[in-house]
């Protein structure tokens, strides 16, 4: 693809994406008013696991705490038994306690809003950083998932070898202005067509811009 197709690619892909299921973190996000403690521990939550079972544990566990404080009240038992079945349940659980621990101690229960501090909490990664910044701060931010890795290499926007690398080599070459809402975009376009094997080309949009770098079989 040529770099400045990604303008006419970004406005297909809101087009598309505006009748497709939001991503579960989008959904937390609404529903939270952007509370940056909960975007953070539903992004914990959210790793190796699915939008939906993501969905219901955040539903689950900031019914029975809501903030750092009322979270430590809880047992570890208790934090699991609300997130299962997440992936990695009771890691993350130890990890939810961990992290809520810091908070209240070193920051007062406020959650940092700048990416060095946050991957300095346990199981913190730049994915669940960026995360936090842009959707819980409004910040400028790319989070790269696997989608995002997998989908701009694809394309041939970028050439990386692992979500790390995108990151910043997207933050060379997209516009500032697409950065906050290209994870959620790409994220759906990835889970609804463009399949990690064998992806939907013949009903994407975009296939005429798309280098198709690695793919074999496609529908």
């Amino acid at each position: 693809m040529k770099d400045q197709d990604i303008h006419r690619m970004i406005s297909i892909l809101e087009d598309e994406t505006s009748t497709w299921t939001e991503t579960a973190l989008t959904l937390v996000a609404e529903q939270t008013r952007h509370d940056p403690f909960r975007i953070l521990i539903g992004t914990v939550l959210s790793l190796r696991t699915k939008d939906e079972t993501t969905a219901a544990a955040c539903e689950r566990l900031f019914a029975l705490a809501a903030d750092p404080a009322a979270m430590l009240v809880l047992s570890e038992d208790d934090v699991d038994g609300a997130i299962y079945p997440v992936g990695f349940h009771a890691t993350k659980a130890s990890n939810i306690l961990r992290i809520c621990r810091i908070l209240v101690d070193a920051y007062r229960g406020v959650v940092p809003d700048d990416i060095d501090t946050l991957v300095k909490l346990p199981g913190v990664g730049r994915k669940t950083a960026n995360l936090v910044v842009t959707i819980g701060f409004g910040k400028p931010g790319i989070c790269v998932d696997t989608h995002v890795h997998r989908i701009s290499n694809r394309w041939g926007y970028i050439s990386t070898r692992n979500p790390d690398q995108s990151e910043f080599a997207l933050r060379e070459k997209l516009p500032s202005e697409y950065w906050i809402r290209y994870n959620d975009l790409l994220v759906m376009y990835g889970q609804n067509l463009c399949k990690p094997v064998s992806p939907f080309c013949s009903r994407c949009r975009l296939s005429r811009f798309c280098d198709r770098v690695g793919v074999g079989k496609h529908r």
